[in-house]
């Protein structure tokens, strides 16, 4: 049996109210008498009536739906920034629809075409993986477009950054005060603005101050990508003695093959840094010193802006600060 939908005139009828007077109701700020406001609720409540906010929204053109673009759901980073963006945008009444962009095949256009049938108003792009293309697809589509992490060009979208150099210099000044001189950087194959960004700039800062710097990428940003990386570093004939990983399962993942396979002792024989702040990096047996991502004022600053009637005016660019949180894997932290 199909679902029976109950109109707005069922209710007022019920009530004994004008169909306007439903409507005001469930109006946010519309006037209503208590007594009426109290006649329409228990009506609606007796009938299972509920406000189509879907066509209520198409009806102004617009549909509270915003897409978020994301890659590697499952890793705890980006699985915090997704329960963040996800809590503003039912704070601010929108409805989150989610596209998996692991994948490299149609589906994830199909997939994001099906939204814009939807008539979604807005896409969020939560990591730096997903294709340009999409992002264009977006605008296209007349969305607005919030870009994390992210170095696209287009014109229009907001565009929120951290600032990964100067937490590079941050780790490069705690790694040389803990006296270390061999330096190197643990990345994946990923290619990501931020972590290119973090390796540029770990590069840079050493060089300023007449050091090198030993760069190591491997795979997916990951945690085997961490122990790979750790084989690669820790045969060198100048094994590094501080370890910048370009994210905290890449750090976790290089700490435990350091102590395991060859028997290194953190952080007295070897500092390490990592990127994110995942619940894991507090772990007793990681204790890693690392950069906190602001994902509650990044998850904010994308709502407000996709809320703000300013919204798509004109492009804008937000860089948020990463906080470095001391632990025991650098030496006199």
């Amino acid at each position: 049996m199909g679902r029976v939908f109950v109109s707005a005139q069922e209710v007022a009828e019920r009530a004994g109210v004008s169909r306007s007077a439903v409507s005001r109701t469930f109006t946010p700020g519309a006037s209503v008498s208590q007594d009426t406001r109290r006649k329409v609720l228990e009506a609606a409540d007796a009938l299972g009536y509920h406000v189509n906010h879907l066509a209520r929204g198409l009806m102004r053109n617009e549909s509270g739906i915003v897409c978020l673009i994301v890659s590697e759901i499952g890793t705890p980073y980006r699985s915090a920034l997704i329960r963040a963006v996800t809590q503003q945008l039912q704070l601010s009444g929108k409805i989150a629809m989610l596209i998996n962009t692991d994948r490299s095949d149609g589906s994830v256009d199909l997939a994001l075409r099906q939204a814009i049938r939807y008539r979604a108003d807005a896409s969020i792009i939560l990591s730096g993986l997903p294709d340009k293309r999409i992002a264009q697809l977006c605008l296209n589509s007349g969305q607005r477009l919030v870009l994390i992490n992210r170095d696209d060009d287009q014109e229009g979208p907001l565009r929120i950054n951290l600032d990964d150099a100067e937490a590079a210099r941050r780790v490069l000044t705690a790694f040389v005060r803990a006296g270390c001189r061999k330096l190197a950087f643990a990345n994946s194959e990923a290619g990501t603005p931020s972590l290119m960004a973090r390796e540029a700039g770990f590069v840079a800062a050493a060089k300023e101050i007449g050091l090198e710097v030993t760069v190591a990428r491997y795979g997916h940003t990951g945690y085997e990508a961490g122990r790979v990386l750790a084989q690669r570093l820790l045969t060198l004939p100048e094994r590094p003695d501080a370890v910048f990983c370009a994210t905290d399962l890449i750090a976790c993942g290089f700490m435990d093959a350091a102590r395991r396979q060859f028997s290194i002792s953190i952080p007295d024989q070897l500092c390490v840094a990592g990127f994110d702040d995942i619940e894991q990096a507090s772990w007793a047996s990681y204790d890693l010193t690392t950069f906190t991502q602001p994902v509650d004022e990044i998850a904010a600053a994308a709502v407000a802006w996709l809320s703000s009637d300013a919204a798509g005016a004109r492009q804008e660019r937000v860089r948020l600060h990463a906080e470095l949180v001391w632990r025991s894997s650098i030496r006199g932290g």
